[in-house]
């Protein structure tokens, strides 16, 4: 079932890389006391989510947070290495964290995975943002297959 609003985000672990190497991250921990604009891309460094995805919430980085969002996420079923090179090759330092869900278990956990073996890419999470406050869900913006339209951080910011 896919998680909706008002539900209470799963807890899992994701990783981030840190200058010490991958760090575990409890969700429970991660998203305690604090508003996140969570959004999910199929997968680093594939065109859509590097072109548009990704930039989208590094270029409005301020105008979220002026908005009331204390935090900017950014998750793929990717490892903890690749989330963190692409993470650097499009400086979002100081702007979005790159959590890892390298086995999928939170795209799973949330009910928004999907089969990309079609393109050799095997079980990912879809393209999706939401607003989580205090761990709940607050808004949820899923994308239809191909779409990338209502999880930008453009549409977010009209929601908020």
């Amino acid at each position: 079932m896919t998680i909706s609003k008002g539900d209470k985000l799963p807890q899992v672990t994701f990783t981030i890389m840190t200058a010490n190497g991958p760090e575990a991250v409890d969700s429970d921990t991660y998203f305690k006391g604090k508003r996140v604009a969570l959004f999910s891309v199929p997968g680093a460094f594939t065109p859509t989510c590097s072109a548009k995805h990704l930039p989208s919430y590094v270029e409005k980085v301020e105008e979220l947070k002026a908005k009331g969002i204390d935090e900017i996420a950014c998750t793929a079923v990717n490892d903890p290495f690749v989330m963190g090179a692409w993470g650097k090759a499009n400086g979002v330092e100081g702007k979005v964290t790159m959590l890892a869900d390298g086995n999928g278990a939170f795209a799973k956990a949330v009910g928004l995975e999907m089969d990309g073996s079609k393109f050799g890419l095997g079980t990912r999470g879809q393209r999706f943002s939401m607003i989580v406050n205090d761990g709940v869900v607050e808004e949820i913006f899923v994308e239809a297959p191909g779409d990338y339209k209502v999880s930008s951080a453009e549409h977010m910011l009209e929601q908020l």
